[in-house]
């Protein structure tokens, strides 16, 4: 396949961005047909196809007219968390090659329903979570295929940021993320820590997730911002709102290798951004918060603050030899747009694995698994950290599917 038709559904802020950033730059794509439930939406994302493209791509608000293989070969979904997993399960049964944005599962029957739909119909999936194809989670994959942290045995990372703002809003600019922040209490965005130390543990490749428990804080950032703000004068269905959403929730995952996971969701208090990835193996530690690693031989030090504050920053001594050529190849203007330049990266392989055929790096096993986190944890904190048990989406095909990560390392 030389040149692919192209359908995006969502044109909010994070389907428009990508869809003028990446998909209407690639001269091996030409987007067809645009959809989105907002007529102004739709306006500005024709107009930025037709400069960029020289086409008029088709207009809809009805998302089951794109999935027509006459017109389209590929859909990249950017709509509300409730409706990635309907919207995918109905491009996979038209036969459409299928993408969509990140966020967690409302039930764990929408998983299956969504492994069902790939494995009765064949038709490529890939979630696009980016964070998996950033260059310091690949760097920290890279030193743990290379040996260097040892046995690995616990990985933590975070969704870390002051959305409070965004949240608020989400009525005045027409975001999904309120809602859920007002009726539910969970580990609502779990992908972006989780896929990255998911892959390099290995999870469904020989390895799997097998349960979890989760605790959330009280709810209080939320409701003082919009006090403090008077985010209420805009939004009057504010006032005096009542938020279920903690905000901090942990949550502890075993694996059936004997690992643990933690995952923290820190959106709702004031903080500076950070996904806080941590590894620890039998033979060092690298840490995303001071892009440093930690090892064996270093440990008569590892108590003096100044060496602490003297190594921050060491892991770029290890760039030469740890990072991919797709990292050490990028240019400053490459990293400028996108998250530092983990959007093109990504964006552009699952364009090239479209054309050629390959497998996605990201699949649906890989979806089901890491959104169904959202679902169980929900019921996890309603239970008072009861422990759930993380379903086997591969049926077993984890102890027989071979390791393999999303971008080639050295």
């Amino acid at each position: 396949m030389e040149k692919i038709r192209m359908g995006v559904i969502g044109l909010g802020q994070r389907g428009y961005y990508n869809l003028n950033h990446y998909l209407a730059k690639y001269k091996d794509v030409e987007i067809r047909i645009v959809c989105d439930v907002y007529d102004d939406r739709l306006e500005r994302a024709a107009a930025d196809v037709k400069e960029q493209q020289g086409i008029e791509p088709i207009c809809t608000k009805n998302y089951k007219e794109v999935l027509n293989k006459e017109l389209v070969d590929a859909v990249y979904i950017a709509t509300s968390w409730e409706t990635h997993i309907e919207i995918s399960i109905a491009s996979l049964r038209a036969g459409i090659i299928t993408a969509t944005e990140v966020g967690g599962a409302y039930t764990v029957e929408e998983c299956y329903e969504l492994v069902k739909a790939y494995e009765e119909t064949g038709t490529p999936f890939m979630l696009m979570e980016n964070c998996c194809f950033n260059d310091q989670e690949l760097l920290a994959t890279a030193a743990a295929r290379a040996g260097k942290l040892g046995t690995i045995v616990h990985c933590s990372g975070a969704y870390a940021h002051d959305l409070r703002k965004e949240v608020s809003e989400g009525n005045i600019k027409r975001h999904y993320r309120l809602r859920n922040y007002l009726n539910r209490n969970a580990e609502n965005y779990p992908t972006h820590e989780l896929g990255p130390i998911a892959r390099l543990l290995n999870i469904n490749r020989g390895n799997r997730m097998v349960s979890l428990v989760s605790i959330a804080s009280k709810s209080c950032g939320l409701e003082e911002y919009i006090e403090e703000n008077k985010v209420y004068e805009q939004d009057p269905t504010l006032k005096n709102a009542k938020f279920k959403q903690g905000d901090i929730v942990n949550t502890i995952i075993t694996c059936a290798g004997g690992e643990t996971i933690l995952l923290t969701l820190d959106t709702t208090l004031p903080r500076s951004y950070n996904r806080d990835i941590k590894v620890r193996g039998t033979k060092g530690l690298y840490e995303m918060a001071t892009n440093s690693f930690f090892f064996d031989g270093m440990k008569e030090q590892w108590r003096t603050v100044q060496y602490y504050t003297g190594c921050m920053d060491n892991a770029k001594e290890y760039y030469g030899e740890l990072l991919p050529d797709v990292w050490k190849n990028m240019t400053e203007e490459d990293k400028k747009s996108g998250h530092g330049g983990m959007d093109g990266v990504m964006f552009r392989i699952f364009v090239e694995a479209v054309k050629s055929g390959s497998p996605m790096p990201i699949d649906v096993y890989d979806a089901a698994s890491w959104m169904c986190v959202t679902a169980l944890s929900e019921a996890s904190i309603a239970q008072g950290g009861a422990i759930q048990q993380i379903p086997d989406f591969t049926a077993g095909k984890w102890l027989t599917r071979q390791p393999e990560d999303v971008i080639k390392l050295n």
